[in-house]
């Protein structure tokens, strides 16, 4: 009798559809047997938690649980299971959101029997591959849980524990001298290796993650075996798929280098044969068991630079680089008058500014996205002062996630330019007018120099090298106003925020906003305010 080998379970809330199905496949042709059917995702859910199954074949729409939530609940639970929904004509666009949950198949109603056995041809077909890969990753395991017994996980602990201080210094001593390792020596230095290709591992399969386990023993037994040969010190495993290097000797340049290019000759030969790059940090020489913890908190440390600087790193922090304060603020004041000004050369220099600014102050990745944060609110808020478009803020949050949720500095820095790309775009429509962009930078002008008594009509006609003529037309169709009406209305907001807000003397606020006379300026706010500046301020300051 020829074993069954492909399993399906059947699922619609329609017993004669359940019916035609089971009655029109010669199952047992198809080396496959019918084990269920059930009338809703919650009763197959139950089934497939006592019965194998290989192949689920569902509806959509049905009561209880529909095929979405059950494709959800296989695909988080019974990964090894091979998804086909059938749906009505309606359904269909809906189906194929389930995507997500690694559906093999949709196939519309109504189905024949020919178009059935096609799929389910396929679907043995990845029934098999899946069968293969289950093999693999269960080979996989039993190679790492035979590596997991034996003694240099045992080794690796005691090295690690060492390293760690979590012994007194001489109880790891003893450990180690009964596994034959001799770690007296005048002073230590530990450096960390990471696996660049597997460094997140959050975004790692169970498989990659199984695979990361072996390429990290392969870097240990490379590291192990040239840390060896030298006579250097010792290499372990140090958990989290890194490897971990305890060099010993004296404190000389010499052996400094020698180390640096023992770490290189690691990262080469790792290189050459499995083509894998890897990062290194290298802490600082240390005597005591304090000062080799914190020899391996910057090891570490060096490690985590790798998101701002790239892969394959190879830093001594031996001169303990301390993150620099940074302050992007001017930068960022300078991209957005380049977008306002329309300059793409000047606004692309910016950023290429902030990008180097930002790496070379070594800040972390958190302190990074801060910065780039800063960056996309800015030139939102510039785009929505010129193109008020109330989809600019939905689009930032999304922006925001893909910002924080990037593995490099680079790939995150890529999606912040080519934003601020599409706002220059935005803001180069809206002022497509040569006009109308003179007149926006007029505005952008008396904002930053209404202080200067000496501005005038003749001085930003100079700036903007047009004629006083044209610039009066211009202005006065985009603001409704002169430009006398708007600078003095300037000055007079500038001169309320001061009386409002600081102590200052009538004259001494005039001459903050511009007025030579402060007679004048006391004439021209009464004019606006209908009261003076003093009684504005008794009011105002109460």
């Amino acid at each position: 009798m020829t074993e069954i080998m492909y399993r399906i379970l059947l699922v619609d809330d329609e017993i004669l559809v359940r019916d035609a199905i089971r009655e029109n496949i010669d199952w047992k042709a198809m080396d496959c047997e019918l084990v269920g059917d059930c009338d809703n995702g919650k009763a197959a859910a139950e089934f497939v938690q006592t019965h194998p199954v290989d192949i689920v074949l569902t509806d959509i729409l049905m009561p209880y649980m529909d095929g979405m939530e059950l494709s959800r609940f296989l695909h988080d639970n019974y990964p090894d299971i091979v998804i086909v929904i059938f749906s009505g004509f309606g359904e269909f666009e809906y189906a194929k959101k389930a995507i997500q949950y690694d559906v093999s198949e949709y196939m519309l109603k109504p189905v024949t029997a020919m178009e059935l056995r096609n799929v389910i041809e396929k679907m043995k077909e990845k029934v098999d591959q899946r069968r293969k890969e289950k093999e693999k990753l269960e080979r996989l395991t039993q190679t790492s849980e035979n590596y997991q017994k034996n003694a240099i996980v045992i080794r690796s602990r005691a090295l690690q524990g060492f390293v760690d201080n979590i012994k007194t210094r001489q109880e790891s001593l003893e450990e180690l001298a009964a596994l034959g390792i001799d770690l007296e020596a005048a002073c230590y230095r530990v450096a960390v290796f990471e696996l660049d290709l597997y460094s997140d591992s959050s975004q790692l399969t169970a498989e990659k993650r199984q695979e990361s386990a072996l390429m990290s023993f392969v870097l240990f037994n490379i590291s192990d075996e040239i840390i060896s040969e030298e006579k250097a010190g010792v290499a372990y495993q140090a958990g989290n798929n890194k490897v971990g290097a305890l060099f010993m000797g004296n404190r000389t340049r010499e052996f400094d280098q020698k180390i640096m290019e023992i770490c290189r000759t690691i990262q080469d030969k790792l290189k050459e044969l499995m083509s894998l790059d890897i990062s290194i940090g290298v802490g600082c020489w240390a005597r005591t068991q304090q000062e080799l913890q914190l020899s391996h908190e910057l090891a570490e440390k060096a490690i985590e630079y790798r998101y701002l600087l790239g892969g394959n790193l190879l830093i001594s922090m031996e001169e303990r680089p301390e993150e620099n304060s940074l302050s992007i603020k001017n930068h960022v004041e300078k991209l957005v008058a380049a977008l306002k000004a329309g300059k793409k050369e000047n606004s692309e220099h910016v950023l290429e500014q902030i990008s180097s600014e930002i790496k070379e102050a070594r800040v972390d990745k958190s302190r990074a996205c801060v910065y780039l944060q800063q960056i996309i609110r800015a030139a939102d808020e510039t785009c929505e002062d010129v193109v008020p478009d109330s989809r600019l803020f939905s689009k930032r949050d999304a922006l925001l996630q893909q910002v924080t949720e990037q593995n490099s500095f680079d790939s995150a820095f890529a999606l912040v330019r080519n934003h601020v790309g599409e706002i220059f775009r935005k803001l180069s429509d809206a002022n497509s007018s040569s006009g109308q962009r003179q007149a926006r930078l007029a505005l952008d002008y008396i904002q930053k120099n209404y202080m200067d008594p000496d501005l005038s009509l003749n001085s930003i006609c100079s700036y903007l090298n047009i004629s006083t003529s044209y610039f009066s037309t211009i202005f006065k169709e985009l603001t409704g106003e002169t430009f006398t009406e708007v600078l003095i209305r300037t000055r007079m907001e500038k001169a309320k925020e001061l009386l409002e807000n600081t102590t200052m003397k009538n004259y001494e606020i005039a001459e903050k906003v511009g007025f030579a006379d402060p007679h004048y300026f006391g004439i021209s706010f009464k004019k606006m305010t209908g009261c003076t500046p003093t009684e504005y301020a008794r009011e105002k300051r109460k």
